[in-house]
């Protein structure tokens, strides 16, 4: 199975459940897919979906995916980590008035680049092969985060500080 969230951010994310869903669509994607759409306006019409769910079945469904695609916001990421997954990383974008900037673009490269622990895509061209490809990926990614949280966190943390500022101290 593979899952899809969008966050609850108040934008819709159509570019990313339209795409899924025509990859679901044209046979690309054969396993059962599930989507939280969010505030999407497109509706799905090949796979299961709903707006918004619990933390729990959030959760159920993170656990039971063979692959996780998320937006760029680390609420939607994190999830799938702690629990050892690797996600796809869909980065909402300002130009497909997505967001209100670029932040989560700047955030999940940062974050791929640093801890290896995330693929992200920023091109819908290059979401198919992702996905087919996702198995190899993860097989040769050089993750540290498997039994490593507090390390991923601190180096997360420092990530945040850095891009945001550190008002704390």
């Amino acid at each position: 199975m593979i899952f899809v969230t969008v966050g609850t951010h108040e934008q819709p994310f159509n570019r990313l459940v339209e795409c899924i869903d025509n990859l679901k669509k044209d046979g690309t994607i054969a396993e059962e897919v599930i989507i939280q759409t969010g505030y999407s306006t497109y509706e799905p019409k090949y796979c299961k979906w709903q707006k918004l769910f619990s933390y729990q079945e959030m959760l159920k469904f993170v656990e039971e995916a063979r692959v996780v695609i998320t937006h760029g916001g680390p609420s939607s990421f994190i999830m799938p980590l702690q629990i050892g997954k690797t996600p796809i990383v869909v980065p909402r974008k300002l130009k497909f008035n997505e967001h209100v900037n670029d932040h989560q673009v700047s955030f999940s490269k940062a974050v791929a680049e640093r801890m290896g622990t995330i693929i992200v895509v920023e091109d819908m061209d290059k979401l198919e092969s992702t996905i087919a490809g996702y198995d190899e990926t993860i097989g040769r990614m050089k993750s540290g985060l498997k039994s490593n949280n507090s390390f991923f966190n601190r180096e997360l943390e420092k990530l945040v500080n850095e891009m945001f500022g550190d008002n704390q101290k």
